[in-house]
């Protein structure tokens, strides 16, 4: 058994001597730039320019950029003010997602205020973040979270002191501010699933004008969540995504009236929108069997027009004034770059590109939910091949055609890659999402071995070379199947996992508290059982297979100790094993960190499947 720390930031190998898997890993990107409402010339967006995924500003006029945050572990959430005058930036410890908002000023102008970041909403504590949204008069309203309040809503007046006009003890959050800053679109489960939220509109004193809840007081699992007011003064219109025909998609509802237009998007797949910049129109972003695909939907004419992408996925898509369309692209073989319809490329960070990688194949098993959707990479050569699992994390989140460099590492080393939508991922109805409920894991699992089963029969795959890998919820499903299905794997790898699931749920984050008691329909004391079959300590002393372990210390949705007793008990009894424990939360910011984390793994597995 072997235990690594490490609390430097490790050191950085020659560019242009490393190999191709590295050089995805470094180099540079950015987001999809977001663009202040009424100075659409101002934007913010990440990168990892500096080898820290951190926050830009960038003057589009003058093409002028610089960096806003600096921070060993890095930085991503930001928001413009509308005026483009104000970055609002989230500030916490070491990636433990803890703290408060700060802003500094966009620096563009002779007219700008100047000095360095300052509290954004002071009065407010230290607290999870749980939406934020700015208004046009300098107000704020501000979403938090924490253990001792559960969700709290503040609004902060310009230069005022911030007042509370909702608390409650479920998980709840700001939607969106009306254009002309009179309403609050608020998400909430005050009916206790955490998996489907209701809405509700508030004047800025909390006063209630409408309320939709389509899941009856959590009599039916329908969920609701707020896409946008439209962005016109006076204008009551809010973007509503629904699940209503077993998929999401967006109705318009006329929070003063109650009237609702359904828009009868006739796409198969999920539809998410939001509104084109004068209201007139629609950008539709519809995701079907693990690619996505843009379109225009006309109010006037009640028109769907294709906005033409290349086949892959879009990670991200805008409306600019002038009409066009923004977009982040990529495919599993092509690294991902913003892209226009008006043409061209938007923003083309300066350095090295990325080294592509080899498309995925797609696999559809017949399990026993019904037919399961799997991605597959292949190396050169003939199989069957030592094959990697890789399972997303989410749970209700899906393995997309798009860049991964972490996949692409192992194609790079000879290993083909899976990649398995499992029951409880999104992206394929909202029955194939909810399924997992109260057998939490199990279900996922079944999924698994039926694609396992299928890629050793087709001869893809090495039944003696099976590794089993993932992260967050992946890295549960890790180590929860080495547990359950020990014959199955040679090798798990599980980053920051659910190790010990009592422990998990009484020391993470409340948000994930909430929705941990919507899956397994309690808290462990009203369901010891369902904990008991869903942990994968309770199997702990079944797993046969070498694991490695890699956990953040600051990790405030797969806390530590969890982790450290699953490893005790593993420890106890000789089991082959390997942690490394790293000073960063729920996953690391640090490009170098990331490509240590993948070393680690990789040599774990050349090691341990001679």
């Amino acid at each position: 058994m072997t235990e690594k720390n490490d609390h430097q930031p490790p050191g950085t190998a020659r560019p242009d001597a490393a190999p191709d898997w590295e050089k995805r890993f470094r180099a540079p990107r950015v987001s999809l730039p977001e663009w202040a409402e009424d100075a659409p010339d101002r934007a913010l967006f990440v990168s990892n320019a500096t080898g820290t995924y951190e926050l830009y500003a960038w003057d589009r006029a003058t093409g002028a950029q610089r960096q806003v945050t600096d921070r060993p572990n890095g930085t991503t959430d930001g928001v413009l003010t509308p005026d483009g005058r104000w970055i609002w930036w989230f500030s916490d410890t070491d990636g433990d997602e803890f703290g408060v908002w700060k802003r500094q000023p966009f620096g563009a102008g002779a007219d700008e205020p100047t000095g360095p970041d300052e509290p954004a909403a002071p009065g407010i504590a230290p607290a999870y973040p749980s939406g934020l949204a700015l208004g046009r008069d300098g107000t704020a309203v501000v979403g938090c979270s924490t253990d001792e309040d559960g969700s709290t809503i503040h609004v902060l007046p310009a230069g005022g002191t911030p007042v509370e006009i909702y608390r409650h003890r479920e998980s709840a959050g700001v939607g969106d501010l009306s254009h002309d800053g009179t309403l609050i679109a608020v998400e909430h489960t005050e009916h206790g699933d955490a998996m489907h939220s209701a809405l509700r509109v508030v004047r800025l004193d909390g006063t209630t004008i409408a309320e939709l809840d389509d899941t009856n007081g959590g009599k039916l699992e329908l969920g609701l969540a707020v896409l946008g007011f439209a962005p016109v003064d006076g204008d009551t219109r809010l973007l509503v995504g629904h699940q209503r025909r077993g998929r999401w998609e967006p109705v318009v509802w006329d929070v003063a009236t109650g009237e609702e237009t359904d828009l009868a998007i006739e796409l198969p797949g999920d539809v998410s929108a939001e509104w084109y910049p004068d209201g007139s129109a629609l950008l539709i972003v519809h995701s079907f069997e693990a690619r996505s695909e843009l379109w225009r939907y006309d109010f006037a004419t009640r028109s769907l027009i294709e906005v033409a992408t290349p086949a892959g996925t879009v990670s991200g898509a805008t409306a600019r004034p002038d009409g066009s369309v923004e977009y982040l692209w990529s495919s599993a073989a092509h690294p991902p770059v913003v892209r226009s319809t008006s043409g061209g490329v938007v923003l083309d960070p300066p350095g090295a590109k990325a080294p592509e990688s080899v498309p995925v194949t797609d696999v559809w098993v017949e399990g026993p939910g019904g037919p399961i959707h799997a991605l597959v990479q292949r190396p050169a050569g003939e199989g069957p091949f030592p094959a990697v699992f890789e399972i997303h994390g989410g749970p209700t989140a899906h393995d997309r055609d798009s860049f991964t460099a972490g996949p692409a590492a192992w194609v790079d080393h000879g290993f083909a890659v899976v990649r398995v939508n499992y029951r409880g991922s999104t992206g394929y109805g909202r029955e194939w999402t909810d399924a997992l409920k109260h057998r939490v894991g199990l279900i996922e699992l079944e999924d698994i071995a039926a694609v396992r089963a299928w890629a050793v029969s087709s001869g893809l795959a090495d039944p003696a070379k099976l590794v089993l890998s993932g992260g967050s919820w992946g890295g549960y499903l890790t180590l929860l199947g080495l547990g359950t299905q020990p014959d199955a794997w040679a090798l798990g790898l599980a980053a920051v996992p659910v190790a010990d699931y009592v422990t998990a749920y009484h020391d993470e984050m409340e948000a994930l508290k909430s929705m941990d008691r919507t899956l397994l329909g309690g808290t462990p004391e009203e369901v010891p059982e369902r904990y008991e079959a869903s942990s994968p300590l309770t199997y702990v002393d079944d797993v046969r297979a070498p694991v490695y372990i890699s956990a953040g210390l600051n990790d405030p949705r797969c806390p530590i100790q969890q982790v450290e007793n699953y490893v005790d008990r593993l420890a106890a009894r000789g089991a082959a094993h390997e942690v490394y424990r790293y000073d960063a939360g729920h996953g690391s910011l640090v490009v170098e960190e990331r490509i240590k984390q993948v070393r680690l793994e990789l040599d774990f597995a050349e090691r341990h499947l001679r």
